[in-house]
Order: structure tokens, then sequence, then C-alpha cells
């Protein structure tokens, strides 16, 4: 059986304050959350960017096709999401009429990274 070192290991928190405890673990959050930020910025999947266009109001068919598209181009990287907002903004068109452009292979040649 395991011995119990628990009040060995709380020493370092005795004597702090509800507020200093409170800042203690937003401190350790973010620590644990750094990396996986840092990850987050640099790497996308597929699936990841798949969802996000679910929420751009694509439907799963026409997300399917533009984020295969795009990993064919090797523009995943960037962001569906994004490139297709970029897009939009870019043509002065909606969101969706960017793309479905992109899906029929009509504004490839806008696309600026």
């Amino acid at each position: 059986m395991q011995t119990d070192d628990y009040t060995e290991r709380n020493t370092h928190l005795k004597g702090m304050s509800d507020e200093k405890l409170y800042s203690y673990f937003w401190e350790l959050v973010d620590k644990i959350i750094e990396p996986i930020i840092d990850e987050a910025k640099t790497h996308t999947t597929p699936s990841l960017e798949r969802s996000i266009l679910l929420r751009m109001g694509f439907s799963s068919m026409e997300n399917k096709v533009i984020v295969n598209k795009m990993l064919d181009r090797g523009l995943l990287g960037h962001g569906a999401g994004k490139i297709i907002l970029q897009l939009a903004q870019v043509k002065n068109i909606s969101v969706r009429e960017a793309g479905m452009g992109l899906m029929q292979d009509d504004l490839w040649e806008d696309v600026k990274i």
C-alpha cells in the first residue's frame, strides 16, 4: 500500500491566502494550456477544418469537397475558414459564395496566402 504524502506535497501552499491560491491555480493552468495553444496555432486536421466550415454554414458534403481541394493545394494549414473569409472580403461576396466558388474551382486564382 502506498503512503499518503499529501501533507508533504502541499507545504508550499500553506499560508497562502485564497487570493494567492486563486492566482497560483491560474498560473498552473496557463502552464498546462500554453503548449496546447502553441500546437493548435501550427497544426490542424481535415476533420477540424470540416467542423469549422460546418459552423460557417456549409453542408457536410460541401465542406468535404472544399477541404479536400485545399488539402490537395497544400493550403489547409492556413485554415479553411480563414481562406474563405479572406476571399469573400477581397471579392466583396458572401462567405457562402466564396466557399461555393472554391468548391466549383472558380475562385482559386483569387486566393492569396
